[in-house]
């Protein structure tokens, strides 16, 4: 409603709270938005008692652009309204549960809902039916708690029958059929018993399924060739029209492709966003494995990728999303055309959308206590009220229902806060705190060397510690993110005692902690100082980011899903660059005798002899355009895979070989630096 009217000044706003009762939702809203900047609002209920409530509630308060209508909610009117004026504003607030005839009253809503600007919300208990399906969750906006366990549904469903009440699942199913979702939130709330006995509600917001969706469109299934769009057979028919037709894509192709699924247009809530960062993805048993973020900040130095990247403003990128921090290191530094990030664990995407979300709307200070110091006690109320708006409903319900990630210390959660936990458990224990701070606000890098070598080392580097977690197959994936693959990787060519010798010793002496080292800093004290911290929570940077509403993010594409899939849902040539981490180093071993299979063999699900990195290298040999460059960085010095890529019709060669005493980086966690080029 704010930017409606931002944008439409002399607008006139309408809203409609359908089953109000005494109209306390329309003082609560004062608090919010206030209710003197409606033109008109109706209330209408079929209970005179609580009418005359609310009528002397809005006289109390001066409200005298509200009308209290007693009138059946399946064919309500709104006297004063003109004939050619839509409403603006429904909600529904625990009273469609209420209501028997309840698909009328969503038919007669939607006959009055604005199909461009309009918006309906609903607060409601519900209950699930057994049907509910993934692809009818990416539909609605998400599976994340909607389903309820068949004895909660009986349970609550006879609970409300003893007060008249048809808690019934086609009511909540009709909504979202009837309606485009935007955002909704799963989630129990505390009766009786706190944490035993929890009654199912859900909070939602939707439009018209006439809102036009056509940017969405362009961005989705256009541009980034989304895999995993409903229905499956849209990507197929975006790149049949682009391969077929000279027109450009924002022409005519985008209004053909929605014509040609009329029939079952629009598709998913990430169709209605604001900002199209976000693309649509399946609530899939495999997503469901990934309760949170493996990591909560990005663990390569974005410094020097741009050293070697030569990333100009007419590039289209791939990467891994990590935490997003490079990611936004080149939306700075670079402002490319395109970057695609890429991650199969959907919390990864969720905490990047969080990041573009909050610069978007939030103040630099905000922003800084946020991801700088990992602080936000206020975060619920800046969710809820500021960066909401910008989320898809995915990740709205993931940071909902982690709303205290912020209370204390935001990197101390996750799967990578378990390292950091455990690194100061062993400070503490081994009484070297003070040396530690010591060490990370010394402005010497020669006492910061001494520290580290006379005093802190040995808390780290020891045999004890590197039995137990470093060599732990558990402790590296669950904390760290290193695969079995490798940690045998590594293996191959030294200890792993030795491995870390090689990363750690030669780090206290390049670069100060204090004021240019974040990585490690981070990793010994829990946050960032404004010297020590990655580029885009610098305020220069951040400002850069925010200006002109913030249009150096629409750059981004945020993929839920594999590398492979995401490239055969590109075109041919359209990518420059794709820095792809260690992610190569995941791969099981292929023997340098087999041949590189072809495009079509690769695409074959059903040959098991293919190898998922075969599959990905000759993706990226079509993707990748001439003189393209591919990145990665590899726990060996040199890796196996390199033979594969040059199989592919890459020149490959190391850009960095680490050597002992001689780190590559200011992380030096890897043993090589690889550059392919496209022949």
């Amino acid at each position: 409603m704010r930017q409606l009217r931002e944008r439409e000044p002399h607008r006139k706003l309408v809203w409609a709270d359908i089953g109000g009762g005494t109209g306390w939702n329309i003082e609560q809203m004062d608090q919010y938005f206030p209710v003197a900047e409606f033109d008109q609002v109706y209330l209408i209920d079929l209970c005179e008692p609580l009418l005359e409530v609310a009528r002397k509630r809005f006289e109390r308060l001066g409200f005298k652009n509200v009308q209290c209508l007693c009138q059946n909610a399946k064919e309500f009117t709104f006297p004063g309204l003109p004939a050619d004026k839509k409403v603006d504003l429904f909600t529904c607030s625990y009273s469609i549960s209420m209501i028997p005839p309840f698909y009328a009253v969503l038919d007669r809503i939607n006959e009055f809902l604005d199909p461009q600007v309009g918006v309906f919300g609903v607060a409601d208990f519900y209950v699930s039916s057994a049907e509910s399906t993934s692809d009818q969750s990416t539909l609605v906006g998400g599976s994340v708690m909607r389903k309820c366990h068949w004895l909660n549904s009986w349970f609550w469903r006879q609970w409300f029958a003893l007060d008249h009440i048809e808690l019934h699942p086609a009511r909540r199913d009709y909504l979202e059929h009837k309606f485009g979702t935007i955002k909704c939130f799963n989630g129990r709330n505390h009766f009786i018993v706190p944490y035993l006995v929890r009654i199912p509600y859900y909070i939602w917001l939707g439009v018209s399924r006439e809102r036009d969706t056509t940017k969405a469109v362009q961005a989705f299934e256009v541009e980034a060739g989304n895999n995993v769009a409903v229905p499956p057979s849209f990507p197929d028919i975006a790149r049949k029209r682009l391969q077929s037709s000279d027109v450009p894509p924002a022409d005519v192709q985008v209004a053909q492709l929605k014509e040609d699924l009329a029939v079952q247009w629009p598709q998913s809530s990430f169709h209605y966003q604001q900002r199209q960062w976000r693309l649509p993805f399946v609530d899939d048993r495999f997503s469901d494995l990934f309760r949170t973020w493996i990591y909560g900040f990005t663990w390569e130095d974005p410094y020097v990728d741009m050293e070697h990247l030569n990333l100009g403003p007419e590039d289209s990128i791939l990467c891994i999303t990590s935490a997003g921090d490079n990611a936004l290191h080149y939306a700075c530094t670079a402002r490319p055309r395109r970057i695609h990030a890429v991650d199969m664990n959907p919390c990864q995407g969720h905490l990047l959308e969080l990041k573009l979300a909050s610069i978007a709307t939030l103040d630099y200070d905000t922003f800084w206590q946020m991801f700088g110091e990992g602080k936000a006690p206020n975060f619920s109320q800046l969710l809820d009220e500021q960066i909401s708006p910008l989320l898809s409903s995915h990740a709205y319900q993931f940071w909902r229902t982690n709303n205290h990630s912020f209370d204390k210390a935001f990197y101390f959660r996750g799967y990578s806060g378990h390292a950091l936990r455990l690194a100061k458990a062993a400070f503490q224990l081994m009484g070297a705190r003070k040396d530690v701070d010591q060490m990370c606000t010394t402005t010497s890098l020669e006492e910061q060397k001494q520290i580290w070598d006379t005093k802190v080392r040995k808390t780290i580097i020891n045999e004890t510690l590197i039995r137990l977690f470093l060599s732990n197959p558990a402790f590296l994936w669950n904390a760290l993110g290193v695969p079995m693959n490798q940690l045998n990787i590594f293996k191959e060519e030294g200890s792993v005692e030795q491995f870390a010798k090689d990363t750690l010793d030669p780090i206290p002496a390049r670069s100060l902690l204090s004021n240019e080292n974040y990585h490690y800093r981070l990793c010994l004290m829990g946050n960032y100082t404004k010297e020590s911290c990655p580029l885009y929570l610098k305020r220069e940077a951040f400002e850069q980011l925010k200006a002109n509403n913030a249009a150096a993010l629409d750059s981004f594409r945020l993929h839920t899903d594999s590398i492979v899939s995401v490239l055969r849902g590109m075109q041919d040539g359209s990518l420059s660059h794709a820095i792809l981490m260690d992610h190569m180093d995941w791969f099981d071993p292929i023997p340098a005798s087999r041949p590189l299979p072809t495009l079509a063999e690769s695409r074959n699900e059903n040959d098991k002899s293919v190898s998922d990195l075969d599959r990905e290298v000759v993706e990226l040999a079509r993707v990748i355009k001439h003189d393209g460059q591919v990145f990665w960085r590899s726990a060996a010095k040199y890796p196996w895979y390199v033979q594969r890529f040059e199989a592919a019709g890459f020149r490959v060669s190391p850009v960095h070989i680490r050597e002992t005493g001689k780190p590559i980086d200011n992380v030096n966690m890897y043993a090589s630096f690889y550059r392919a080029v496209r022949l």
